[in-house]
């Protein structure tokens, strides 16, 4: 930018050679409005994209979670903006900067390959039987299914007889009705972030899906593996459909109870079963848990999975290993009476029995609970819930000899996968147990202990508002309640509050991210609900009798899941032994996406103006094209004057009582009105961040060069007889001059005070988005440890006020952006001072006591003359973007 400062030496010989007509002057005028039109849209398009940059980056650094609508709607936007940047190039310089548009084209084919890459449906089957699957075939069938395949043909544990319909017929189905695109368009016109937009989003997709039709191929290979299945199982079997989609059952992606499963279907509602199996990949909590988890939604193929139904006398879930301790090996047996839907979806409490690994096998717990319902099947189709009568529901709804044919079909599926195992399973009315599913289980870090002593410390301290039930995901919380007690309740929750329900449902994962806890009245610790807190780090106390009547809407309380306790108000002991909430997103799909997408994008290759290879061929991303068009933009925005005969007027020396030269280029509208003479006074500025700017220039008087010892002496002395541009002997244009290039809400000063050189350009206005600052320093008569130390000592100060500052060698930059005018300006205060008070410290940086000496009178300054009172403190984050 200081390269400006040639043109200035040019015009202002132009200007003393002859006088222009009016005409002239008008004709000049508006070719150089023009020109400025076109320097603030490349100036708006840069900050956008660098704004865009940043959001990006800090979603790979953040906890919140994003899907590729969020990627590909940045990554759009960022083309488009750097496109501007281009196009506003071209027309301050035509035709002199063509090779950027095809390094455009050549980044934006990376970026685009990088997102089009699809997954390969892999098999050539619509239908597989039970019979013909094992682990290997999961990009088929989906691992749920692989397993229970793998599980019968290769363990040969008992499961029911089956088949599956696979990827290949969901993309069939896809296909036929063009799903995908369909879908893809409405996702990426919502904002997932609203919750009734998510909720409307998940209606209308699931509609569409079970409108489809199922072409005539599936429907066929369907019905014809349905009646293999009759020969096996006998006439009109009934069967349960299950969900097996890719990457569900996953290590750490378990996607329990996010989507849907049928029992007990006839054969009448196959089709029509599969259909809405298939539509619930769009269920809210679905949605909501491939966001959270960075899974891509088009990488989700939908199989399912028909099983002969088991009209369960008792059923349920093992755990092989305690899932809330790591270092507990016992086998966790979960039953209930009739089908093992109320334990999976966690509406009934469930009996308990821990069985010891040790040989022989012993049961060391029993917790039998009170069991006042349970599922069955209808004899034509469908399940319903029934009363358990009479003593039947006190007693344990499994035998010492069944709990023990578990636990050593636990043991063996454990030892099979080599890890920890969640198992559903079922015991027919022969008490037969059959297998119905297997998938890897979750398990929390053993924290149990370390917060119980917590919990029992703090007893004293605060309030116990409740005590009792059972620890589903283990942890400390604290936050607002917000007690759902309905759908509408649903859309209302707040983030950050403790989630308070009757029921511990699967469908309100849907809230998991939006949680800091959960508390329920009822439900089981081995239901899906219960695996998805675990999964994603969120403490939940299940079994909270009367948890929705005693905690009200808005009271704050602390949750200490592991205690068992929820107290009133904040419990600062428990609080600080919670550990960080982890990163659901990093390592997952979408996450790497990001990450692949951004080496496109955010690395900036391009870093010295004035190098051979400041290149438009040697751009690799789009932020090296965004450096060097705004370089490139400013060279030819004041190479204008070199072109072209210009007015005397173009710059004004700024009459001030300041012992050094100042010019202003009023740009635009910088100027109150237009002024014929050599000078311009202040008040006749406008210009927002050059008043702000000048104010902390004037702050406080400059007190001279501080006194320099014999070293410090010698090293400038030095450094002066061996650097051209120091010699004030040389034709510089830094020697007296400092240059304000200026409209109503645009600044750039280029300046030389003393030996360093300073820019700062600016735009502060009143729409926050679009406001910055940026700051450079480098250079100084010193040596270069003193030059270092000096640079450290301005970027340490910047930071302390909320610049994001970077040394580099001896120079320091640093960059502000997003907040309000207000804010911008008390900013652009603090630099002003800093520029006049700065000058010439490099001489003196020799020790550490010369740097905190400074350090602490430039702070005092700041604090008490620059920006005095509370303002300082001030984040500005109220308008910030």
């Amino acid at each position: 930018m200081a390269k400006f400062i040639d043109f200035l030496k040019k015009i202002s010989k132009v200007g003393r050679k002859g006088k222009m007509s009016s005409a002239e002057v008008e004709e000049l005028r508006a070719a150089f409005k023009a020109r400025y039109h076109n320097f603030q849209l490349l100036l708006s398009a840069n900050n956008k994209t660098l704004e865009l940059m940043s959001e990006m980056e800090q979603a790979l650094r953040g906890n919140q979670p994003f899907g590729m609508s969020f990627i590909r709607a940045n990554c759009t936007a960022i083309s488009v903006n750097v496109f501007r940047i281009i196009q506003n190039l071209d027309q301050l310089a035509p035709g002199k900067y063509q090779n950027l548009y095809e390094r455009f084209r050549i980044i934006q084919e990376q970026i685009n390959n990088v997102l089009s890459q699809k997954r390969e449906t892999i098999g050539e089957d619509l239908v597989l039987p039970f019979a013909s699957i094992d682990k290997h075939m999961a990009d088929q069938v989906g691992r749920k299914m692989a397993n229970v395949g793998e599980v019968k043909n290769r363990l040969h544990l008992r499961v029911p007889s089956g088949f599956v319909i696979s990827s290949l017929g969901y993309r069939k189905f896809y296909e036929h009705n063009d799903l995908q695109a369909e879908i893809d368009r409405r996702l990426q016109a919502s904002t997932v972030e609203q919750l009734d937009q998510l909720y409307a989003l998940s209606a209308d997709i699931q509609q569409l899906i079970i409108r489809s039709e199922v072409p005539e191929e599936l429907q066929t290979a369907i019905m014809d593996a349905y009646r293999d299945l009759e020969n096996e199982a006998g006439p009109g079997c009934k069967v349960s459909m299950r969900s097996s989609a890719l990457g569900e059952d996953a290590a750490g992606t378990s996607f329990a109870g996010q989507y849907r499963s049928q029992l007990n279907v006839s054969a009448d509602n196959l089709i029509q079963a599969y259909k809405e199996i298939v539509a619930s990949k769009y269920s809210l909590q679905a949605i909501s848990y491939r966001l959270n988890r960075g899974i891509l939604d088009e990488d989700i193929a939908m199989c399912v999975g028909c099983m002969v139904m088991i009209n369960a006398v008792a059923g349920g879930v093992i755990y092989s290993r305690n899932p809330l301790n790591i270092r507990d090996d016992s086998i966790f047996i979960n039953s209930v009476w009739g089908l093992p839907k109320s334990v999976v979806d966690g509406s009934v409490a469930s009996d308990l029995f821990v069985v010891s690994r040790e040989e022989p096998l012993k049961i060391i717990r029993r917790d039998i609970k009170e069991k006042e319902y349970k599922f069955v099947c209808y004899p034509e189709e469908g399940v319903c819930r029934m009363d358990v009568t009479g003593e039947k529901h006190t007693l344990p709804s499994l035998d010492d000899d069944q709990v023990m044919q578990l636990a050593d079909m636990a043991l063996k599926l454990e030892d099979y996968y080599g890890s920890p195992q969640d198992i559903e399973w079922a015991i027919d009315q022969n008490g037969s147990i059959f297998v119905l599913q297997c998938r890897p289980l979750v398990q929390s870090g053993g924290e149990e202990e370390r917060f119980q002593k917590a919990g029992e410390s703090a007893a004293a301290e605060g309030e116990v508002l409740l005590e009792g039930g059972a620890t589903a995901s283990p942890g400390v919380a604290y936050g607002p309640v917000f007690v759902v007690k309905k759908n509408s309740d649903t859309l209302q929750f707040p983030m950050g509050a403790v989630l308070v329900t009757p029921q511990a449902l699967p469908r309100v994962a849907a809230l998991l991210n939006r949680a800091v806890a959960v508390v329920t009245e009822q439900g089981s610790v081995a239901g899906h609900l219960a695996n998805v807190a675990r999964e994603f780090g969120v403490p939940a106390l299940f079994g909270m009798k009367d948890a929705t009547e005693v905690l009200k809407n808005d009271e704050y309380v602390t949750v200490d899941a592991d205690g068992l306790r929820v107290y009133k108000g904040r419990i600062e002991p428990l609080l600080e032994k919670a550990p960080p909430k982890k990163n659901l997103m990093e390592g997952s799909q979408v996450y790497d996406i990001l990450k692949d997408v951004m080496q496109y994008i955010t690395p900036l290759n391009l870093l010295d103006p004035d190098s051979l290879d400041f290149r438009p061929r040697n751009c690799l991303t789009f932020h090296d094209i965004t450096r060097f068009s705004h370089e490139k933009s400013v060279k030819e925005m004041f190479n204008f004057g070199s072109e072209h005969h210009f007015s005397e007027r173009a710059s004004k020396q700024l009459f001030v009582d300041v012992p050094m030269q100042w010019w202003v280029i009023n740009l635009d509208d910088g100027f109150k009105e237009d002024i014929e003479g050599k000078f311009v006074m202040l008040d006749n500025i406008v210009s927002i961040p050059m008043l702000a700017l000048w104010e902390g220039i004037n702050a406080v008087p400059w007190a001279g060069p501080p006194p320099v010892d014999t070293k410090g002496f010698m090293s400038v002395l030095w450094e002066a007889t061996t650097n051209p541009a120091l010699d004030p002997s040389m034709d510089s244009p830094y020697i007296n001059r400092n240059y304000f290039m200026i409209s109503r809400n645009f600044l750039s000063l280029n300046s030389r005070f003393g030996f360093h050189f300073s820019t700062i350009e600016a735009l502060v206005g009143e729409r926050p988005h679009e406001n910055y600052i940026s700051f450079q320093l480098k250079g100084g008569a010193a040596d270069f440890q003193r030059r270092l130390r000096r640079a450290l000592f301005v970027g340490s100060i910047l930071e302390e006020f909320g610049f994001r500052a970077e040394v580099k060698e001896d120079g320091v930059f640093a960059r502000l952006e997003g907040y309000d005018e207000e804010y911008m300006k008390e900013k652009l205060k603090i630099l002003g001072y800093m520029i006049m008070h700065t000058r010439q410290l490099d001489m003196v940086m020799s020790n550490d006591a010369s740097y905190y000496h400074h350090r602490t009178k430039i702070m005092n300054d700041l604090h008490n003359v620059v920006i005095p009172g509370p303002s300082q403190k001030r984040d500005g984050s109220a308008n910030a973007r």
